[in-house]
């Protein structure tokens, strides 16, 4: 965690993402977009935002990547915030995330406090929290299908809900195991409190220099989430015979997968910069979970 640096006073540029289907977010984009008026900032905005936000340069997620910005606030939850930090990331660019009633691990920033915390961001007294990200590739027949990025995990999953997933997994092209499951996923130290946490993996610290392998559901009871170096690289080896199987990034995007497809997963060149002021990874868990009340 490192502290951040005030924007400049010339060419400061700033972007808003909003999520769909949010009826507060007529309510909430006017007064934050004078906010920035009188804080010297040009705005450009999604296309959910653009609905709210007339003379304004509307660009998809993956475009605002291509301008300067000093910083993205996202309105919404943490689907909201994974969809914007993945089009970001790639341009070093960093995001405040603003929670609009959801459980929000990532947007921890309460509606109440946005201006406050804007505040601070524009005075420079702001901390950047730096979230590493996996990048997965999808081989088939030793071609090079896909590339994927994610700040929270990638999921191997089944489609036909009578039938185990069948896969190898490799650490460092070592052999581990063949796991007869729902699921597996392979999770960042982020990810550890989303969809790994619900199938019974382990809480790691956001700083911790780890990936997680996480079964859903395994067939056998010695089949346990395990820890490994962000270094290692993960192989998976999708084992379905004539069922088809699926990839999910973030539990947004993805691609079916076929018998013999590999999915190569390591740490991305690319990292996620969250900005907040105050509070703990322990406080989150604290806020969200209920942890270390007495």
């Amino acid at each position: 965690m490192t502290n951040g640096s005030p924007p400049s006073n010339l060419g400061k540029y700033a972007a808003i993402v909003s999520k769909p289907n949010k009826p507060e977010i007529g309510q909430i984009v006017p007064p934050l977009l004078e906010w920035f008026r009188h804080h010297n900032y040009s705005v450009l905005v999604d296309p959910v935002t653009g609905m709210f936000a007339q003379d304004h340069e509307v660009l998809s997620r993956e475009e605002l990547a291509t301008r300067p910005l000093s910083f993205v606030v996202v309105l919404g939850g943490d689907g909201t915030l994974l969809s914007a930090a993945r089009a970001v990331a790639k341009a070093n660019i960093p995001v405040l995330g603003v929670n609009l009633g959801s459980l929000g691990f990532l947007t921890e920033v309460p509606l109440e406090e946005l201006y406050s915390t804007l505040n601070a961001i524009d005075e420079g007294c702001c901390n950047v929290e730096h979230r590493s990200m996996l990048h997965c590739q999808v081989l088939r027949n030793d071609c090079l299908m896909a590339g994927y990025d994610a700040l929270n995990d990638i999921v191997v999953g089944k489609t036909n809900i009578a039938r185990l997933n069948h896969c190898e997994v490799y650490v460092d092209k070592i052999f581990v195991s063949k796991y007869q499951a729902d699921s597996v996923i392979v999770a960042t130290p982020t990810g550890s409190t989303a969809y790994s946490l619900a199938a019974g993996g382990p809480i790691v610290m956001p700083s911790v220099k780890a990936f997680l392998v996480t079964p859903v559901s395994a067939h056998s009871l010695t089949h346990r989430p395990l820890v490994v170096q962000d270094t290692s690289e993960i192989e998976i080896v999708v084992q379905t015979g004539d069922e088809e199987a699926y990839l999910s990034i973030d539990g947004q995007v993805g691609m079916p997968l076929y018998s013999g497809d590999r999915i190569l997963c390591r740490k991305s060149e690319h990292e996620v910069k969250l900005l907040h002021i105050k509070g703990t990874f322990f406080d989150v868990l604290s806020s969200k979970m209920k942890w270390g009340q007495r």
